[in-house]
């Protein structure tokens, strides 16, 4: 993809965004759109932090260490967020560089996460990540269990916890699992829902949600 080609592709996303917004009757602006950027490098980024988007998403605590401080540099109102799956090994990098994690999803990471807070005094924004459809592959916490694993964090550890973040298994509707997700959201008093992907973002952001991760449609195929 050429750079006019993200440009205009990040133009895209943003005007369906605003359409989505507008059909679903919430205020404009209200859903955050972060341009996931694994394995895309800096020269793939550039052009869409030159156009004014500061906000962005990264599966791996490694890979975006060995590229976003540099960027980071040049524009230091980048909003960086951890996206995959964070190894308790891994909380002290992650801590020190994104704003923001999705996937608190076990006891051990938020531990490590709090350990790291009090150590760096820093304190991104959380997300608990539910494992919504229940796959035993994928990450999350399981959803019977998200409200006693939201208390242990607010209460034990004194973590903010932000929201609840989920992927929908790719074969079942999403909408089931966005409207199952919010409603868990709303009944543990947590504003913030990271859902919706490039192929069903608008449908999540017609069930609230207020993070929407959006990367291959921005940037092109992977390789």
């Amino acid at each position: 993809m050429t750079i006019s080609d993200s440009v205009a592709a990040l133009a895209d996303i943003r005007a369906r965004v605003a359409a989505a917004e507008r059909t679903a009757k919430r205020p404009a602006g209200s859903v955050q759109l972060i341009a996931v950027t694994k394995t895309y490098q800096g020269a793939d980024i550039l052009p869409v932090l030159g156009v004014g988007h500061r906000v962005f998403g990264e599966n791996r605590v490694q890979e975006a260490s060995a590229k976003w401080p540099e960027l980071k540099v040049k524009y230091p109102d980048i909003e960086l967020h951890l996206i995959g799956p964070l190894q308790s090994n891994k909380a002290k990098e992650a801590v020190a560089l994104f704003d923001c994690i999705h996937t608190v999803d076990r006891p051990k990471i938020a531990r490590a996460i709090a350990a790291e807070c009090g150590k760096q005094g820093r304190h991104p924004k959380l997300f608990v990540q539910v494992n919504t459809g229940e796959e035993p592959q994928k990450a999350g916490i399981a959803p019977k269990a998200t409200g006693a694993f939201v208390a242990m964090c607010r209460d034990e550890l004194k973590l903010e916890i932000s929201g609840l973040m989920g992927i929908p298994p790719v074969e079942e509707e999403p909408a089931v699992h966005f409207a199952f997700l919010a409603n868990q959201a709303k009944e543990l008093g947590l504003p913030g829902l990271s859902m919706g992907m490039s192929a069903d973002f608008e449908t999540a952001i017609a069930f609230g949600a207020t993070h929407v991760r959006v990367g291959s449609a921005i940037f092109g195929a992977r390789t």
